[in-house]
């Protein structure tokens, strides 16, 4: 069995002997150039992770591995465009280096190579990997749309909330799970469940990251603090705080203010007074479990289940 970090490994070698064409150069260039940003390959290795719980063979999903890793830059290409990011892992964004008519386009032909790469799958799982993959990726763009329709709408419920971030967030993790069950041997029962597994994982990371968003320390969480905030995310929280707070308090939440270190003080403060921190948390535990349990009725010996709850600790052990 290999270990995650051996996995990523893997990974960022198969990405470095990716070959696009030279011409034209501002269609091409954009997809080298985000693709080669790096970041942690969740998703590949994961894929490669639930092959190797049915198979001894990992690299034989390597081609479901790459084709996620460019669905997942694919997304954050459009996305920067969306929210006019300014960068992305610490570098320019493709819309700011090369323009947004050539990001979008690039973008496109993102998705054309994912498709390319699933298609070099054995034949006789290929119907099940794009069904699988297809219908993952078009939750992804639900769950996009859904996060967009939000910033304009004053009346989300928390139940809304908890579907945008399965769709836009925890499908892929699923969804690349079970890819890999797919390709690695897994039943129609197993996959499923390994689906489960990565889903409910999804939802978790996503309330841990509302909730480190405004109490994770910024050195070990890697971004502003508060950051949600200030820019009125109708995150688990807010929207915790906005069903619990009193009339009076709701300018508190919503208003505007003179700057962005009071506004970040006065909302934490009305989190703190009705403890939405401890219901997030509650929140992010029940899914976490709800994953557990899914991970321990896939039916292999539970040393080959080792490298997973290894990777969950990773993932959801992060510093706040």
């Amino acid at each position: 069995m290999h270990s995650p970090t051996e996995l990523q490994k893997i990974i960022e070698d198969a990405i470095l002997k990716l070959a696009y064409p030279s011409k034209p150069a501002d269609l091409y260039e954009p997809i080298k150039y985000i693709m080669s940003l790096g970041g942690k390959r969740i998703r590949p290795v994961i894929v490669l992770m639930a092959t190797e719980l049915f198979s001894d063979d990992p690299l034989k999903a390597i081609d479901v591995a790459l084709a996620i890793e460019t669905f997942h830059n694919f997304t954050l290409v459009h996305d920067d465009i969306m929210d006019n990011a300014p960068l992305r892992r610490g570098k320019q964004t493709v819309h700011e280096k090369w323009g947004v008519n050539n990001a979008i386009l690039s973008g496109d032909v993102m998705m054309v190579e994912s498709n390319k790469h699933l298609s070099k799958v054995d034949v006789s799982v290929l119907k099940p990997v794009l069904d699988t993959f297809n219908q993952t990726a078009q939750g992804v763009c639900e769950g996009q749309q859904l996060d967009m329709e939000f910033e304009t709408r004053d009346n989300v419920s928390i139940a809304e909330y908890i579907e945008m971030i399965r769709l836009k967030t925890a499908v892929l993790l699923g969804g690349a799970m079970k890819l890999g069950a797919i390709v690695g041997g897994a039943d129609e029962k197993d996959a499923n469940l390994l689906y489960e597994f990565g889903e409910n994982l999804g939802v978790a990371f996503q309330l841990q990251d509302d909730i480190l968003d405004v109490y994770g320390d910024p050195e070990k969480f890697g971004k502003q603090v508060g950051g949600d905030i200030i820019s009125n995310k109708k995150t688990f929280l807010h929207l915790t705080a906005k069903a619990l707070v009193k009339p009076e308090e709701l300018p508190a939440l919503l208003g505007d203010y003179e700057n962005t270190e009071a506004k970040v003080k006065a909302v934490t403060e009305l989190y703190n007074n009705y403890q939405v921190k401890e219901q997030a948390n509650l929140e992010m535990e029940k899914y976490l479990a709800k994953a557990y349990q899914a991970l321990d009725e896939i039916t292999v010996p539970e040393t080959r289940k080792e490298h997973l709850r290894q990777l969950v600790k990773q993932i959801m052990e992060r510093e706040n």
